[in-house]
């Protein structure tokens, strides 16, 4: 039976994701197929690699860093992103922690990222080629609504996957998985409220009405998928992961302490439930 991992995105809260893929790699546990939205499969592709503890190291080390993350960044000209693009993806996985291009191209398996197309509103599906190693592709998943720079992809406009389809674990399904692993980054009780910006998101970006639609839906769309998602648990079909708190964790927390906290959680709930997901992913 085909067997995937699905990561939600949500930012630095990710890093309670890597900690739950650093425990899965103690016993080289890996699936046939991994997706991913925003960080999720930004931090992610360190998991394919199989390289364990690499996004702490990063976060512990360059989460200060201005050229990481920083208002200032949004005002430069060649980046226009609250993120510093050429530092995140390209000084530190080609220079500072570098990421392992072979053990991810030697991968047997299926990596796709999800972005959403402006134009249809909807969610699109890529492969993520780390032939470019520019990660262009990952910079475009992780494309916060105007925190970001809209990316073309094959000539499609698009912005954050998380946007169109947070938790693509349907995506895994339709591809064939019979048994996931799911990470969220946010509580099991937690529930999405309706977007606070959507003025300015009609404004901004007012050629792309059906992209403002889908912003308009997507706490409704969000809670509904999160719903399903807890009754193919029930039916056994998921093994679910979530954090057990994010109260007072900001998407852009600077706390390195904090980040130390989340990641160490999604360590622990791994480590503890490693047989249960060696069983779902090797069963």
């Amino acid at each position: 039976m085909k067997t995937g991992v699905v990561l939600e995105g949500g930012a630095v809260r990710t890093i309670f994701s890597t900690g739950v893929c650093d425990a899965l790699l103690t016993r080289d546990l890996l699936p046939d197929y991994v997706i991913g939205v925003s960080a999720g499969i930004a931090y992610g592709v360190s998991y394919v690699s199989r390289q364990s503890r690499r996004n702490l190291e990063i976060m512990v080390n360059y989460i200060n860093d201005k050229r990481y993350m920083g208002a200032r960044n949004l005002l430069r000209r060649n980046n226009r992103a609250y993120f510093g693009l050429d530092f995140v993806f390209g000084a530190i996985p080609n220079e500072l922690v570098p990421f392992d291009y072979a053990a991810f191209s030697a991968f047997p398996g299926e990596v796709e990222a999800v972005v959403t197309n402006l134009e249809t509103g909807g969610a699109a599906y890529f492969p993520v080629d780390i032939r470019d190693q520019k990660f262009t592709l990952l910079r475009a998943t992780c494309a916060m609504p105007l925190l970001f720079p809209v990316f073309r992809i094959q000539g499609i406009p698009c912005l954050d996957g998380g946007a169109a389809d947070a938790i693509p674990y349907e995506r895994a399904l339709d591809k064939g998985c019979g048994r996931l692993i799911v990470v969220l980054t946010r509580e099991r009780d937690y529930v999405r409220r309706p977007e606070k910006l959507q003025p300015l998101m009609d404004l901004v970006y007012h050629q792309y009405p059906r992209f403002c639609d889908t912003m308009r839906r997507r706490a409704d769309a969000y809670n509904e998928a999160r719903r399903r998602l807890f009754q193919l648990e029930r039916e056994g079909r998921v093994l679910l992961f979530a954090p057990t708190s994010t109260e007072g964790f900001h998407r852009t927390e600077r706390d390195v302490d904090k980040i130390r906290v989340l990641w160490q959680d999604g360590y622990d709930q791994g480590l503890a439930r490693l047989n249960e997901a060696e069983a779902f992913l090797r069963g």
